[in-house]
């Protein structure tokens, strides 16, 4: 994926977005266009269309009490700090970057990615001068070794919450970001504590209390537990070093993230209904009885939310659309987990990117069977998956995650993409599911595969949508139309196949297979020709490859 029309349109969409606004001293010039044209000429393509589409992050106001209303301005600023935070963990100076850029065009775009390296052309720099993205980000030193790193006896090395740095000997020593980042969690508790201050809320107000005291010294659980506790809240906030994406040295290290959000009562409603059926649905799982063996926890929460502000790490490149927590095996065992859906902003990708797409690449007569409530669905189920499965290796190799190591997060996703859809296979013949019908999900699916790869292959989630797609197409679970160029799936070779691809995934994560693993992804994670001549084809009919926000306080009017 190339930057696209950066000349033009891309300006006009993306300037207003983000979390101030530009100075005069920040318009760009005909100069300044030349300027960026010497920067980025080998990488800019005239002809092609805007990567991103601007989307308002708002909500029905008229629903927010004076209190929420008092809350809300508070835990944005606090998750603003989580920016800043994920900033020096991604790139390092992110003032000192966007200096050196020639123009606000440049500079916008550096903001989208949190660094000189687009995240949806597989990190290839785009500005002239830097070379790769670091595998380990700034969690590491750039110099480390592999070889030293391993060699370094240090209990605390692999822990989600430690830097890893040198000493005034060069030697290997950990950090924690409480210490690291004194004074941003410092002032990012006492928002939280603020607004707890103003909540009525006491189960609300004690999540607040300990996610603060929690950013202070990067002890998550009891806050984790506290957050799965809250249930009638109208306002909520994820927040902290929670995903460990950015880490693709090891995959040990979480990154900073938040999200502000309102909950859709009416929709949350409509999905808590589900929960009850998880326990059965894990006994069933398509595979062998010994990896289906880990307890369901017995608080899953599923919820709907409209999310009024990214921060961090879900904000770079491609937006998040549902998220699954929290991520410690012991809590999904024992207290359970919450699957939040971000309605808002997956129906601005449903309407501004996945129908398009559809136009392009399906087949007409299957057209129907696009819609958002299978989109959201599939998308809700495959954070479902996430708890469902093993989280803990058959052979005594400890967790999935220590076992596969950096093959981890991508074939976590891809067990989740698949195993999400054939829950919902499961649900309808169950009789659980009554709008719509199956084939509207399979068809989905599809349309999501090629709106989800455009992010690029060498993402965790890249992995698995390439995964799945070369999975399906040897199973011939869809077949191809060389005269229209467009896709139609095939119901029972679907069906088959995705039990077959969940059994395979369950079983390299139960048996900690890492070669396995790294086999699958090296022949099935990635973009073929004819795969990418069609994703060519979307680029030409002007659809974009993701969303960017115009958010904050000042977009909803406090």
């Amino acid at each position: 994926m190339k930057l696209q029309s950066l000349l033009s349109s891309f300006l006009a969409a993306l300037i207003l977005i983000g979390c101030g606004n530009t100075s005069e001293s920040e318009t760009t010039t005909a100069d300044d266009t030349a300027s960026d044209l010497m920067v980025m000429e080998s990488l800019l393509d005239p002809n092609n269309n805007p990567t991103y589409t601007n989307f308002k992050l708002t909500t029905d106001m008229s629903l927010l009490s004076e209190e929420d209303k008092k809350i809300l301005p508070l835990l944005i600023e606090a998750a603003a700090i989580m920016d800043g935070l994920f900033w020096k963990q991604s790139y390092g100076n992110k003032d000192a970057l966007l200096e050196q850029m020639p123009n606000e065009l440049t500079r916008r775009y550096a903001e989208i990615n949190y660094g000189p390296w687009d995240r949806l052309d597989d990190n290839k720099p785009f500005i002239k001068g830097f070379g790769e993205k670091p595998l380990g980000a700034q969690f590491y030193p750039e110099d480390m070794t592999k070889e030293e790193f391993e060699a370094w006896e240090n209990p605390y090395k692999t822990s989600l919450y430690t830097l890893v740095k040198r000493d005034s000997t060069g030697a290997l020593m950990h950090q924690y970001y409480h210490e690291a980042y004194a004074e941003e969690v410092a002032k990012a508790a006492a928002l939280l504590r603020e607004a707890s201050a103003y909540s009525q809320n006491p189960s609300f107000k004690l999540y607040l209390e300990s996610r603060a005291e929690a950013l202070m010294n990067d002890r998550y659980n009891a806050s984790d537990i506290a957050w799965l506790s809250l249930e009638d809240n109208h306002l909520d906030i994820i927040i902290g070093p929670i995903e460990n994406y950015e880490d693709k040295l090891y995959g040990y290290k979480a990154a900073y993230e938040a999200y502000v959000l309102v909950k859709d009562l009416a929709w949350s409603e409509r999905l808590s209904r589900y929960k009850d059926l998880l326990p059965q649905l894990q006994k069933e799982l398509p595979c062998d009885e010994k990896y289906k063996q880990d307890p369901i926890g017995g608080k899953a929460q599923l919820n709907a939310y409209d999310v009024v502000y990214y921060a961090g790490d879900c904000n770079a490149g491609s937006k998040t659309i549902a998220v699954n927590l929290p991520n410690d095996e012991g809590i999904q065992q024992s207290t359970g987990t919450r699957r939040s859906q971000l309605k808002n902003a997956m129906q601005a990708k449903f309407d501004k990117i996945l129908v398009p797409i559809a136009e392009v690449l399906i087949a007409e007569d299957q057209r129907k069977h696009i819609t958002f409530p299978a989109f959201f669905g599939n998308t809700m189920f495959h954070e479902v998956a996430h708890g469902l499965g093993i989280k803990n290796t058959v052979n005594g190799n400890g967790t999935v995650r220590e076992a596969l190591k950096d093959r981890a997060s991508a074939l976590e996703e891809g067990k989740a993409d698949i195993l999400g859809l054939w829950m919902v296979t499961r649900l309808f013949e169950m009789g659980e599911i009554e709008e719509g019908e199956v084939m509207d999900n399979y068809v989905t699916f599809l349309a999501g595969i090629f709106r989800s790869v455009r992010f690029g292959a060498s993402s965790a989630h890249g992995k698995a949508n390439m995964l799945r797609f070369n999975y399906f197409k040897e199973a011939g679970a869809f077949s191809y139309d060389e005269a229209n160029g467009t896709y139609s799936v095939d119901f029972d070779k679907m069906v088959e196949a995705t039990e077959s691809l969940s059994a395979l995934i369950l079983q390299l994560q139960g048996d900690g297979d890492y070669e396995g693993v790294t086999s699958l992804m090296e022949e099935k994670g990635n973009i073929g020709p004819a795969l990418q001549a069609d994703l060519d084809r979307i680029d030409a009919a002007g659809i974009p490859v993701d969303i960017v926000f115009q958010q904050g306080s000042a977009v909803l009017g406090l």
